[in-house]
């Protein structure tokens, strides 16, 4: 019983490493893949067994260490991101606990003491707290890269070189950016959503002036979302050096959030326009998103972790969704 005990402990560190277990992250990288792969679809007639086939390529398993039909790519490349993050950031991530109590406001921190249950954020993270030396992350963040490449092999040269700049340099970059600028998020948006390019040339063997307005929505849309994710951080942050937009905006925050949801409505809007959407796309996607986030940024307080936190993963989990259903509607009607 010990030996099994000690084998799981040895295996959930390594999956704390990829944030298998943490799926919102997964399918916040997920959503662009499908909403760019059904603009294809829908401009391409493609058959629907393709289009599943080609949607289920991105994440036909959550958890590629839980579900065996095959590597998934977005969770590969998720986790590759994952594990270089938390190699660059280990320092900064033993300073960093943002308590995720309900009632813990930002404004007013609690005096911490060693008998204070509850859970710190980053600090026991398995590189941070020593579970996992960094030569060990190392290779497993070498295994992600080689399957990886693997299953981009078969695109065509313009998908390949996209899908390369998304798997080294874009992810490589983002965590020094924290050190030296206040906009991380900006690149973090670029690097989470190029995968939309990688799309449209593998299916399109082309960048499409539609691909090209849905990266820069969901460009924006990652600033929104990461931006209140970064609020979580604010008080250790200060203390660890770390930057971010969180910081930039300062109490004008929810101000600034709201120019990136409107933002991101347009350039919903405009992807459609440019790749000749129908009605469903416009009255589920394009209104849906814009009800979900005008809902979310009435309701959301940045200076509450619970608040942060919830609103951070309801736009992994429902809104996500809600912009994927007016594209798939659209396509399946026509």
């Amino acid at each position: 019983m010990s030996q099994l005990t000690a084998s799981s402990s040895i295996f959930r560190r390594w999956i704390e490493l990829s944030r298998i277990h943490k799926f919102a992250g997964t399918i916040l990288v997920f959503w662009p893949i499908a909403w760019g792969v059904t603009l294809s679809a829908d401009s391409l007639s493609m058959p629907f067994p393709s289009y599943a086939f080609t949607v289920l390529y991105g994440f036909v398993a959550a958890s590629f260490l839980r579900r065996t039909l095959a590597l998934s790519l977005i969770n590969i490349s998720t986790g590759a991101g994952c594990i270089w993050d938390d190699i660059m950031d280990r320092n900064f991530d033993r300073q960093v606990g943002a308590l995720l109590h309900p009632h813990h406001r930002l404004t007013t921190p609690p005096i911490l003491t060693t008998h204070d249950p509850r859970p710190e954020r980053t600090k026991r993270r398995p590189i941070a707290d020593g579970r996992i030396s960094v030569p060990g992350a190392l290779v497993f963040l070498l295994g992600h890269i080689v399957v990886l490449f693997t299953m981009v092999w078969p695109f065509n040269d313009l998908a390949w070189t996209l899908g390369l700049v998304s798997a080294l340099p874009l992810p490589g970059i983002y965590p020094l950016l924290k050190r030296v600028t206040y906009w991380p998020q900006a690149w973090l948006g670029i690097e989470m959503n190029i995968s939309i390019l990688v799309v449209s040339g593998a299916l399109q063997n082309t960048i499409t002036p539609a691909a090209c307005a849905m990266l820069a929505g969901c460009w924006s849309w990652t600033l929104y979302y990461d931006s209140i994710y970064a609020c979580q951080d604010k008080r250790d942050d200060v203390k660890a050096g770390v930057k971010s937009t969180a910081f930039l905006f300062g109490e004008h925050v929810k101000v600034v959030l709201a120019g990136f949801a409107v933002l991101f409505v347009a350039c919903l809007a405009a992807a459609g326009y440019l790749n000749g959407q129908g009605t469903s796309f416009y009255l589920l996607s394009v209104g849906g998103a814009a009800v979900h986030l005008l809902k979310q940024m009435s309701g959301v307080d940045v200076d509450d972790v619970r608040s942060c936190l919830m609103a951070f993963n309801s736009n992994g989990w429902a809104f996500g969704g809600i912009v994927w259903f007016g594209l798939f509607a659209d396509y399946a009607l026509a």
